[in-house]
């Protein structure tokens, strides 16, 4: 049996921003495990309807050793006695772009094709939703991932998969490969069963964003000497991160250890007391993270920290 991804996605490279993206949604479960495959340094394929995994990795392998995005769909298709059920778009790191929509994929299904990006979608409520996401993407300003999600809302707004919804995934890599997977994987969010996932996709998009601010700004302290005009732009840009408080203190109390860890005790204190009044059972952290080497020892400080 088949894995049957009837669905709406879009693949893309942004060339200024130097990343390669996928986007999806399907009223089927966990569609994230199917749909999108990308690499680092080589392209992004989306492979849905009458799902041939295969493409996925395939594609990607044949734009790794050299092959153009049309080149390596038009090796596969060759291959594939089912090609009339395949939905699949391809984009190299060149902004090369493929895709095809097979005869027998389920109607409402199509594609469009633009700069550096391809939309497809089968099993829609209506033909209008591809040149909806198209139009979407190329009128939407900001970072790829923001890109990537209008194209989805525009679908949905569409009217969408004529089933409903179940499932999403954003995955945005780097388009340069650094040697280091981890390091070039931007975005990688699933939602794999929630009655709105493009919603709950949104959130966890922002969750996503505030963590990466969070490092961002515990970066700036982790340096040997850190200097007051250090500690003030670190403060600067955490206060610029999206406000998870108080559902997650996480971010917060992290903070106020590196902080600590740089000198700024007076500073971290505000963030310790934001902490425990969201979460009391923190202040029992800060004791362990002594015990562990992740926090200076000393008497003064530790009740400092946990009498606040």
């Amino acid at each position: 049996m088949p894995q049957l991804a009837h669905t709406y996605s879009i693949v893309a490279l942004d060339p200024m921003a130097g990343q390669l993206g996928v986007a999806v949604q399907s009223h089927y479960f966990g569609v994230g495990i199917a749909v999108p495959w990308l690499e680092a340094g080589v392209g992004a394929v989306a492979t849905q309807s009458f799902v041939e995994i295969s493409y996925g990795p395939l594609g990607l392998a044949l734009m790794k050793a050299g092959k153009t995005a049309p080149q390596a769909l038009a090796a596969l298709l060759v291959a594939d006695p089912q090609q009339e059920q395949r939905q699949v778009a391809m984009v190299d790191v060149h902004g090369n772009v493929a895709v095809h929509t097979g005869a027998r994929c389920i109607a409402a299904a199509g594609h469009r094709t633009g700069e550096g990006y391809a939309v497809q979608a089968n099993l829609m409520e209506r033909a209008t939703v591809w040149d909806a996401m198209a139009e979407a993407y190329e009128q939407t300003r900001g970072d790829l991932a923001t890109r990537l999600l209008a194209a989805l809302d525009a679908a949905e707004a569409e009217g969408g998969d004529i089933r409903g919804r179940q499932s999403a995934a954003l995955v945005v890599v780097n388009a340069t490969a650094s040697g280091q997977l981890w390091q070039d994987r931007i975005f990688d969010l699933r939602v794999d069963d929630h009655a709105e996932p493009l919603v709950e996709l949104r959130r966890l998009l922002k969750v996503r964003r505030a963590y990466d601010a969070w490092n961002a700004a515990e970066a700036l302290l982790a340096g040997e000497h850190v200097d007051a005009e250090q500690v003030a732009a670190a403060i600067a840009l955490f206060a610029n991160a999206p406000d998870l408080m108080p559902e997650n203190a996480e971010g917060v109390f992290w903070f106020g250890c590196a902080l600590v860890n740089a000198g700024a005790v007076e500073a971290a204190l505000p963030y310790f007391r934001r902490v425990y009044a969201a979460q009391p059972v923190w202040r029992e952290l800060a004791p362990r993270l002594v015990e562990a080497g992740l926090l200076p020892q000393g008497e003064a400080l530790l009740r400092q920290l946990s009498e606040l």
